[in-house]
């Protein structure tokens, strides 16, 4: 018996010296070069959290300490949570990201699905109104959209926040793509069974489409919740204000505390970091299922 444990001690020792042998400089150097990146890509974080667990004073510190000095975790995220309505600034951020995500999937699917699979004249100029309409940013249209919301007396609703957001062409592309790998033959089918082109999308293409729905599920629900400047324009009140305006309330014309805006910050990527574990899977697969059709 002691002789089968050693022999099978020997063999695994020799596998794993051959392994070790096997290793070459470039893969040690695609090693490091992904760890320094993962580094890179952590450390924000990493010194976001520990500044809010610190005194004003000591984040910008020459020295710079994971653990603080003087512990301030509990005032800092204390008067995050308690000395303001941050749930209700939370509730807020969270009715207009899920808001707009649902207009804009009852706008793009459709939109996808006819541009992808219906052949009807003008079908190459719409798409290509869709990529020119990708390259326009919302400071462009700013202000004839705030000077409309005005007119209309729709400043400080939920309405403002999600109206120009309402229809992503963004979306529209990734279904579009997505939806021109379904098959064709399945469609013929359900249309000669009597299905009408929306009982096609419902029951169809929209089950086939959940990898793509996830995706851009966590793109839109990230840049919405992140988004400062179209909130910063049209809210007026705290009632309407959402997470990340909210940190704008720890500045001042003489002062900041960054103790509590860092702990702010962590309290605001939290959900983010849910979202994407949650959907994780079904997002890198419907990243990877749309980004390679033509």
């Amino acid at each position: 018996m002691t002789d089968t444990i050693s022999l099978s001690t020997q063999n695994l020792a020799d596998r794993l010296r051959r392994g070790l042998c096997r290793i070459t400089l470039g893969q040690i150097v695609i090693w490091l070069c992904l760890a320094a990146g993962a580094w890179i890509a952590v450390f924000p974080y990493i010194w976001m959290v520990s500044s809010s667990l610190k005194p004003t004073s000591e984040v910008f510190n020459s020295d710079f300490r994971i653990w603080p000095k003087t512990f301030m975790g509990f005032e800092n995220y204390y008067g995050v949570l308690f000395d303001q309505p941050y749930p209700r600034f939370l509730m807020n951020s969270t009715i207009v990201c899920l808001g707009i995500l649902a207009v804009q999937l009852v706008t793009a699917i459709p939109a996808g699905y006819a541009l992808a699979k219906l052949k009807f004249r003008g079908n190459t100029l719409l798409l290509a109104a869709v990529i020119a309409c990708l390259t326009i940013p919302i400071n462009v249209t700013s202000i004839p959209l705030y000077l409309g919301l005005v007119k209309l007396s729709l400043l400080d609703t939920y309405f403002a926040m999600m109206f120009p957001f309402m229809v992503s062409v963004f979306a529209i592309f990734l279904f579009r793509q997505f939806f021109k790998s379904f098959p064709d033959s399945i469609i013929d089918a359900a249309r000669v069974d009597g299905f009408s082109e929306i009982e096609i999308v419902l029951r169809l293409i929209v089950p086939s489409a959940v990898p793509a729905i996830a995706a851009f599920s966590v793109f839109s629900f990230v840049a919405h919740w992140n988004d400062l400047y179209w909130p910063l324009i049209v809210v007026q009140s705290q009632d309407k204000m959402t997470a990340t305006l909210s940190l704008m309330q720890y500045q001042s014309a003489f002062d900041t505390n960054y103790g509590r805006s860092f702990a702010a910050a962590t309290v605001i990527t939290i959900p983010m970091m849910l979202v994407f574990l949650f959907a994780r899977r079904a997002f890198i697969r419907g990243i990877t299922m749309t980004g390679v059709k033509g």
